[in-house]
Parts: C-alpha cells; sequence; structure tokens
C-alpha cells in the first residue's frame, strides 16, 4: 500500500478514535445484563399476587426491589469502571459522565414506568418496556463509542416492538426478554471490538449472530412446551359436578348457551357491591381441570389445547357513563372474550 494511503488511513482512524472517545466496560455489560435476565426469569414467582394479594402492597414491593437491584448495580458498576480506568491512567470523560446519567435516568424511568402499570394498566407491555429502554440506551452509548453498540440498540428496540405487533404471549416475551439481558448482553461484551470501523456486511454477521444466540433458548422452550401433549379424557359438566373425575385430569365440556356468572367485587364510595354479570357461552368449550382445579388450558371441541401461557381472553376496549332520561343512569362499555385472538 503506497504510504500517502497509510497516511490518509491513520488519519482517518485517529479521527474516528476522537469522534467515539467513549468506551463501555465489558464488566457493565455483564453487571446489567444478567441480573436483569434472572428477575425476567423468576418474575412469575416473585411477589406474586398470591404473595401479595393487595395491589398497592406489590407495586411498591416490586418499586423496592427494581430500586434497590438499580441502585446495587449503578454502584457497582460505577466504582468498578473508576477502578479499571485508574490502573489504565484514564480520566473520566465529559461525554461519558452525561451519557452514563443518561443510562441512569433511562433505568430509573422504565423502574418507575413498570410500577404505574400496577394502577393503570399495561402490564403486558413491561418486557417492551425494559427492551425498548435498553435499547435506546445502547444507542445512544454506541453514537459515541462503538457501532456494535448501535447496532445491536436497534435491534432491541425492534425486538420489543416487533413482539407487541406480533401479538406474543406475555410468556414468550418474558423469556424473550430474559435471554436478551441475561446472554445478549453478556455475549455483546465479547463481542466489542474497540471501536474498531467494520464493513456494512460484517456488522451484518455480527448482528445476526447475536440474534440467533439470544433468541434460540426462547424458540426452543417454547417449541418443547407445544411439543408436551395434553392427555385427558372428556367428561360432561353433569359428571365433574358429581365429582366422577376418571383421572387427575380430565377435560370439561361447557355446552352452549351455559350460563357463566361473572362475580366482580365492588370497591370505592360510588357503588355497592359485589355485583354479578351473567354470561352465556356461544358455543361449546373444554377446560382443562387438574386435581379439581382448573389448569387455565382450554379448546374448542376438536382443536388443540391453547395453553393458558399463552391465552389473552379478555379485553374492555372502552367504557363510558351515560345519563338517559328514559332509562336513568346506566355505565356501558364493550367487552371481549375469545380464545383465539384476532
Amino acid at each position: 500500500m503506497p504510504l500517502p494511503v497509510q497516511q490518509l488511513d491513520a488519519i482517518h482512524a485517529m479521527l474516528a478514535a476522537g469522534h467515539r472517545n467513549l468506551r463501555i466496560e465489558r464488566h457493565s455489560l455483564l453487571l446489567w445484563g444478567l441480573p436483569a435476565g434472572l428477575l425476567f426469569a423468576l418474575s412469575e414467582r416473585l411477589l406474586t399476587p398470591e404473595q401479595l394479594p393487595d395491589t398497592t402492597q406489590r407495586a411498591l414491593a416490586w418499586l423496592a426491589l427494581l430500586a434497590g437491584v438499580l441502585f446495587a448495580i449503578g454502584t457497582l458498576d460505577w466504582l468498578w469502571t473508576r477502578r479499571v480506568k485508574l490502573a489504565r491512567d484514564e480520566a473520566w470523560s465529559f461525554v461519558h459522565r452525561q451519557v452514563q446519567k443518561v443510562w441512569w435516568l433511562l433505568m430509573g424511568l422504565a423502574a418507575l414506568s413498570t410500577f404505574a402499570m400496577f394502577f393503570f394498566g399495561g402490564g403486558y407491555m413491561v418486557c417492551t418496556l425494559w427492551l425498548v429502554i435498553a435499547g435506546l440506551g445502547l444507542y445512544l452509548h454506541g453514537l459515541f463509542s462503538e457501532e456494535l453498540l448501535e447496532w445491536i440498540g436497534v435491534t432491541l428496540i425492534l425486538i420489543g416492538i416487533g413482539c407487541l405487533f406480533a401479538g406474543l404471549p406475555f410468556e414468550s416475551m418474558r423469556w424473550i426478554a430474559s435471554a436478551v439481558f441475561a446472554i445478549g448482553l453478556p455475549l455483546l461484551a465479547l463481542m466489542l471490538d474497540r471501536g474498531r470501523h467494520r464493513a456494512a456486511h460484517v456488522r451484518l454477521g455480527q448482528l445476526l449472530f447475536w440474534l440467533g444466540a439470544v433468541l434460540a433458548l426462547p424458540l426452543w422452550l417454547e417449541r418443547q412446551a407445544q411439543a408436551v401433549p395434553i392427555e385427558a379424557p372428556t367428561i360432561s359438566l353433569e359428571a365433574f359436578r358429581a365429582g366422577t373425575l376418571p383421572a387427575a385430569a380430565v377435560a370439561v365440556r361447557l355446552p352452549a348457551g351455559t350460563p357463566v356468572p361473572v362475580a366482580i367485587d365492588v370497591a370505592g364510595d360510588v357503588f355497592q357491591g359485589p355485583a354479578v354479570l351473567p354470561l352465556t357461552l356461544a358455543q361449546p368449550l373444554e377446560l382443562l381441570v387438574r386435581d379439581g382445579k382448573l389448569s387455565g388450558d382450554a379448546r374448542y371441541p376438536g382443536e388443540a389445547w391453547l395453553p393458558a401461557r399463552q391465552a389473552r381472553w379478555i379485553q374492555i376496549p372502552w367504557l363510558r357513563a351515560e345519563l338517559d332520561p328514559n332509562g336513568g343512569p346506566r355505565i356501558r362499555g364493550q367487552l371481549i372474550v375469545q380464545l383465539h385472538p384476532q
């Protein structure tokens, strides 16, 4: 290679290093990734409605847990990074300090949004929330650090939004989020190349490798869960009421026209309670019962079972109050109950 070309390449590399002078430490990705992935994996066993029936207490407990974990990780990351920089005789750059503050702000915003979901709804989107917030943080780091962080950050945002558009069950989204944090961030730490410029096809190959490694485990778990057959004899509702259970797991068939009263506990200082909403089945439905209790699995006769972890039965798009001169006061709304979401 001619000497002038080498000099131009050296100048270009020096300019690129000046533009991307922020270095994200590998231990930072490990510290933020592993605990977050573990929390997502264990979230169905921690601070559950059975353990804390009161919504306010459960929300405060989760907020305290998230705040404690984030504070511990942030403090440890700060101290570890400062120690590493001292060992390399480096100073904290102004950009690094500001980006670190924005990262902490994003984590706090995600924690507070999770807390608010206990009161204002939207819990189905909690995995998307954390994936998008983490993606924004990585993308911001990548603007001043390494290109690969930008690519992975955008991918995290697309994964989170794609889960919503695909209508994935919450259980699947939870495992994807767990894998992204517990597997994806440590793997990203190993793939960092200290700001070197790579061709687009190289970055694309790195991205596809990372994506495959991250999504392999959730997809395998989903396939394994669907491969487990459910074997249960079918009995009528009358036989179930009579206590005739031929096996520990049975499918109870409810015929069309079966009344299903919905008991509603009414709280507050406006209405007296409780209330009962009478509903009637439009077509036969089979429910899986294990040891005398509903498992949450259901199906229409002749179809495959819909596992409880994939069910999204109920939607209430709107509610509004009316005051009619003839009918008086009433509350109208729309209740959508369907086994197979459209």
